[in-house]
């Protein structure tokens, strides 16, 4: 089927917002059963945790007989739930090799680019520690990334690529050798930091400026990642109906919420493969 246009994508990405109660893998609460209200079912990457809140809240006040769930987790979570058959109406992931898969296998219909962000190396607030410049990366004991298959870990690898360009094969090593723990989504990794329990970690720029509990470091920006967001449109919709709705809202209203977080606009189209 054909690529939806620019526009409905950025709305979708929106819809998939639009969940003032979540149903999600890492201890969201459930959605409140409402009589006669209709339910739109979302699959979200966690690192859209604040901006989705916003979007649904905004959603919910207008379409008050329309409630959407949110589930969010890590990309690859949310892959491998609905590669085992999980009810959803839209996908957002934070990387494209995920949303490719699922295309593959027939599980969306079709995805597009409809957000960026930047990888920012994130310490606690308070810290006296060994990083007080990305130069000093090395000199951190406890470094914390997202496990490889995860979209914030795999880019967290890219960066440490293109440092090695940089820096020299030895600043790339040292910091390898440092990396203590790799986490299933970015949360997991900013909680590591905020808790203690790491010197430096790599997050998103979005989930570094939403905690009061970690301070960036800057990035030098020819070594730093540009983070795509992919919005993918479930084929077997379960409610296809409000799917559409939500579409056609988030188109309006979605930009400007995700901007507020601090996404930027798409600035790359990416289309199907199929």
């Amino acid at each position: 089927m054909g690529l939806r246009s620019v526009a409905r994508a950025t709305a979708a990405s929106a819809l998939c917002i639009l969940a003032t109660s979540c149903a999600g893998v890492e201890g969201d609460r459930d959605a409140p059963s409402r009589s006669g209200v209709a339910e739109v079912r979302v699959f979200a990457a966690s690192s859209l945790t604040e901006a989705m809140k916003d979007l649904a809240q905004a959603f919910e006040a207008r379409h008050p007989a329309t409630v959407v769930r949110l589930t969010f987790a890590g990309s690859q979570i949310l892959r491998l739930q609905l590669e085992q058959g999980a009810s959803a109406d839209i996908f957002l992931s934070a990387n494209v090799s995920h949303m490719d898969a699922l295309a593959e296998s027939g599980v969306i219909e079709d995805y597009e680019v409809f957000a960026e962000n930047r990888l920012a190396l994130v310490v606690p607030a308070a810290s006296t520690g060994p990083v007080e410049r990305f130069e000093d990366l090395p000199r951190a004991r406890r470094i914390v990334t997202g496990t490889p298959n995860v979209p914030v870990g795999a880019y967290a690898m890219t960066l440490i690529d293109r440092a090695a360009v940089r820096y020299g094969p030895d600043f790339a090593n040292a910091v390898r050798r440092n990396v203590v723990s790799q986490e299933s989504n970015v949360r997991l990794v900013r909680a590591k930091v905020e808790l203690g329990e790491a010197d430096a970690a790599f997050v998103y720029v979005t989930d570094a400026s939403s905690s009061s509990r970690v301070r960036s470091i800057p990035i030098p920006p020819e070594v730093n990642v540009t983070a795509q967001y992919y919005l993918g449109v479930i084929e077997a919709a379960a409610n296809p109906a409000g799917q559409e709705a939500l579409l056609a809202w988030v188109r309006s209203e979605g930009p400007a919420i995700l901007l507020r977080h601090g996404f930027g606009p798409p600035s790359t189209r990416v289309e199907s493969p199929r």
